[in-house]
């Protein structure tokens, strides 16, 4: 077997490894999420093509014997530099990154993973301040559909009764489900969140749109302080530390 390795690659993190070192984090079509050591100091031109949200071809050479990778290229073929223009875009961008990590970039069907990342990061880049948490929040959406974690917006995850069209949902962040009125016990209490039909609405059509149509589809203000209180819940989860997206 070779050990110099083709993928399309997304850069999803680096930082620092020894006094002029650098460890990257890829998403590759082929094998998923994939660690290698950037070699080199700041003159570097590897350390400019290899950047966060960068995606290209990449080449690593693989040491069998100590399992190693190092970067031996990057062609850089699309690198969004609009990400870094405003806090919010960037701040979408990182928690993104994050989120494909901490889910180990999806377990398997990398190539769409990368698909539905590049199609976010790219929506992102051109992206206004309140856009940007939408597009976060259907990145979101869409992410646990394909990891198979997302619950039924239909029926009741507890008692499987079928929503009424203009009934409202509660969300469970201990449980993770939706649930309808009568089976949320106690939904006042802080381990429930409010879904109202103009929320139902709009997670059906972030489902089904492409990121970069999103911005056609806009939500009232209580839809949209809910849909926001949603997506730091799913997050949380996924990354297992509390995601405020007020704040990005």
């Amino acid at each position: 077997m070779s050990r110099n390795q083709n993928y399309t690659a997304l850069v999803l993190r680096v930082r620092p490894q020894g006094e002029s070192n650098r460890e990257a984090f890829f998403l590759t079509a082929e094998e998923g999420i994939l660690r290698a050591t950037l070699y080199g100091g700041p003159k570097s031109k590897l350390r400019s093509q290899v950047a966060p949200w960068h995606r290209g071809r990449l080449l690593l050479y693989h040491d069998p014997v100590r399992d190693s990778r190092k970067v031996s290229d990057f062609d850089v073929e699309s690198w969004k530099p609009g990400l870094r223009e405003l806090y919010e875009r960037s701040a979408a961008a990182g928690t993104i990154a994050e989120t494909i990590l901490a889910s180990s970039g999806g377990g398997g069907g990398w190539d769409e993973a990368l698909a539905l990342a590049e199609e976010s990061l790219g929506a992102l880049a051109e992206a206004d301040r309140n856009g940007a948490v939408f597009l976060l929040i259907q990145f979101i959406w869409k992410w646990i559909d394909f990891l198979g974690q997302r619950p039924s917006l239909e029926y009741c995850s507890s008692c499987a009764c079928e929503y009424p069209p203009d009934g409202v949902l509660w969300y469970s962040r201990y449980e993770g489900n939706f649930l309808c009125s009568a089976c949320a016990h106690n939904p006042e209490a802080d381990d429930y969140l409010e879904l109202s039909p103009g929320l139902r609405r709009w997670l059906g059509i972030a489902d089904r749109v492409a990121p970069g149509e999103l911005r056609r589809y806009t939500l009232d203000a209580v839809p949209a302080a809910q849909a926001r209180m949603l997506g730091s819940a799913i997050a949380g989860g996924l990354l297992g530390k509390k995601v405020r997206m007020g704040e990005i």
